[in-house]
C-alpha cells in the first residue's frame, strides 16, 4: 500500500488532482493560525523585561527561519528522490522550493537585522549564525539561477539536485553555530529535549505562529509546484482537457 501510493506521487496529474481539495483547507487554517498569534503576540503577551517591545520581532523572525533551514530540506530531499527514482514530479517540488526558501532566509536575515540594531548596537555582524544563514541564502538564489542557466530541463533539474545536496552540509552547521562558536548569537530558547528559556506567555503565540507559518508554506508550495506541473505537462491531454473546462 505504501509503495503504491509512493508511485502514485510520480504521476504530476494524481498529485494535481488530490491537493485541489487541500489548498482551501490550507488558506483558512494558515490566515486563522496567524491572525490569532499575530494579535495575541503583539497585543497581549507582555513586554520582556530587558528587550522591551524589540523582541516581538521573533514572531516573524523565528518562524521564517525555521523554514528557510526546513525547505531546504525539503528541496534537498525532493532532488535526491529524482535523481535516484528519476521521477518528475520531486524535481517539480524542488524547483518550486527554491524560491520560497530564497524569501523566508532574506526575511529572517533582514528581521534579523533590524532585531540586531536596537539590541546588539549593529545592523550586522559577521557572526556564525548569521554568515552561516547568508550561505544559505546564497545557495537558494544558486538554485534559481541553475535553473535559469540550461536550457535542456533535465540537466537543470539534475544539476540543482546535486547543488542542493551538497549544500546540506550548511544546515548541521546553521542549527550548532551557536554552540560550536562563541557568537554574537545568542544560544537557541525553544528547546524540545529541555525546558524552553522563553517565557510561556510569549512561547505560545510564537508557536502557534511557527505551525501557521508551516501551514502556510505548505500551500505556497502546493501552489508553486501545481503551476510548475501546468507548465512542464502543457502538451499532455489531461491539461488541455482541464484547461478546456475552465474555460
Amino acid at each position: 500500500m505504501a509503495w503504491q501510493w509512493f508511485h502514485r506521487l510520480g504521476s504530476p496529474r494524481w498529485f494535481y488532482e488530490k491537493t485541489s481539495p487541500w489548498l482551501p483547507w490550507l488558506t483558512v487554517i494558515s490566515i486563522a493560525l496567524i491572525v490569532t498569534a499575530a494579535v495575541w503576540g503583539l497585543a497581549f503577551a507582555p513586554a520582556d523585561y530587558k528587550q522591551g517591545n524589540s523582541y516581538r520581532i521573533i514572531y516573524i523572525h523565528v518562524p521564517a527561519a525555521f523554514l528557510a533551514l526546513a525547505g531546504y530540506y525539503i528541496m534537498a530531499i525532493s532532488g535526491a528522490v529524482g535523481l535516484i527514482w528519476k521521477m518528475k514530479l520531486p524535481f517539480m517540488v524542488m524547483k518550486s522550493a527554491a524560491p520560497i526558501g530564497a524569501i523566508l532566509t532574506f526575511i529572517s536575515l533582514v528581521t534579523g537585522s533590524i532585531w540586531g540594531k536596537p539590541t546588539w548596537g549593529t545592523w550586522w555582524e559577521w557572526d556564525a549564525r548569521i554568515t552561516s544563514m547568508l550561505i544559505l541564502f546564497f545557495l537558494y538564489l544558486g538554485m534559481i539561477a541553475l535553473q535559469q542557466a540550461y536550457q535542456h530541463r533535465d540537466t537543470a533539474d539534475k544539476s540543482s539536485a546535486v547543488l542542493a545536496l551538497v549544500g546540506m552540509v550548511n544546515i548541521p552547521i546553521i542549527y550548532k553555530s551557536v554552540d560550536w562558536w562563541n557568537t554574537l548569537h545568542q544560544p537557541a530558547t525553544i528547546k524540545f529535549t529541555s525546558k524552553s528559556t522563553i517565557d510561556p506567555s510569549m512561547l505560545y503565540p510564537l508557536l502557534i505562529m511557527v505551525i501557521g507559518f508551516y501551514c502556510f508554506y505548505a500551500l505556497v508550495l502546493l501552489l508553486y509546484t501545481r503551476v510548475e506541473i501546468l507548465r512542464r505537462e502543457n502538451r499532455t491531454q489531461w491539461v488541455n482537457d482541464l484547461i478546456a473546462n475552465n474555460k
